[in-house]
């Protein structure tokens, strides 16, 4: 239920209005934007509501089922503001967006309208638009233990509770030639076994994108050289001499859990679940299953067929 100001509701059923729309954006990292479609900025709460982005906001839809309410803001793009970089890099995904109705003679008297997440944005020119979702999209979202043969923690986190910080695991390196928008020659890893980074996590120290991160696709020695294959380009361009801090991958598998870890107590999964192939199976002559006896699709050495 909203709760609207008394004084702002007489304005309200009085018909004549100074209201104006104002949306307070606050991203993961703790950064609070301020935008309105008013003609100039409003202060509200110690925010500043910037005007002359161009914002504006479609009709909002909210429905009384378990339904994603839903709605789109769109506005220009601007690098005091908002800029295309900080999109491209993510820094704006799932940000939190307070949707308000103000009276912008006495920003005193406003009323929250909406709260919202932001979801897709699509780029055009120099303008964008994004879209908001309600709170009932969370319920969409997957959550919850799976049964799967491979781990279900991410590398690192309370469940997994393997050590991040040892230094067989973590490295510092630096750019030191391009293969590719995103293939890159470091020093500073030569100590590391091949593939030992490969589904790890590299981050940026230095350069245009520093404070970013990426996923590493794949680690390799080639011919005495470090490369990293990244999964994605990087919203500003890799140039030679950016450090970097990259640390160990997982591919959430029983074996590298046991071989690379020593973590099998934290193992996440169920390595001998079966898998589609076992569903799909039947038996067929000459095979354990055909023999009888009872043998465990999961013996080290099969029953020997009588």
């Amino acid at each position: 239920m909203r709760t609207i100001p008394p004084a702002l509701r007489a304005k309200l059923d009085s018909g004549v209005t100074t209201l104006a729309q104002a949306w307070k954006l606050t991203r993961r990292d703790g950064v609070v934007a301020g935008f309105t479609d008013h003609d100039r900025d409003l202060v509200i709460d110690g925010v500043i509501y910037r005007a002359g982005t161009g914002f504006g906001a479609s009709e909002a839809t909210s429905r009384f089922d378990l339904s994603v309410d839903g709605g789109d803001i769109a506005g220009a793009l601007d690098d005091d503001t908002l800029c295309e970089a900080d999109l491209a890099a993510g820094r704006y995904d799932a940000a939190e967006i307070e949707s308000w109705l103000v009276d912008w003679n006495d920003v005193s008297l406003k009323a929250l309208t909406a709260r919202s997440t932001l979801g897709e944005v699509r780029r055009e020119g120099t303008a964008f638009t994004a879209e908001l979702r309600g709170p009932a999209d969370r319920l969409s979202q997957e959550s919850g233990r799976l049964y799967i043969a491979k781990c279900g923690a991410d590398l690192g986190d309370t469940r997994c509770r393997a050590d991040l910080g040892n230094p067989a695991w973590r490295g510092r390196g630096t750019v030191t030639a391009l293969a590719g928008t995103s293939i890159m020659m470091a020093e500073g890893l030569g100590s590391f076994a091949d593939g030992l980074f490969s589904a790890g996590r590299l981050d940026w120290s230095s350069g245009g994108n520093a404070g970013l991160a990426v996923e590493v696709k794949q680690h390799r020695l080639v011919a005495g050289e470090v490369r990293l294959t990244l999964w994605q380009a990087m919203p500003e361009p890799i140039v030679a001499g950016e450090a970097f801090i990259v640390t160990v991958g997982c591919d959430k598998s029983f074996a590298t859990c046991r071989d690379r870890f020593g973590n099998t107590n934290n193992f996440r999964g169920f390595p001998r679940i079966p898998g589609n192939d076992f569903v799909m199976s039947y038996p067929t002559p000459g095979t354990v299953a055909d023999a009888g006896g009872g043998a465990s699709l999961f013996d080290p050495v099969p029953k020997e067929m009588g």
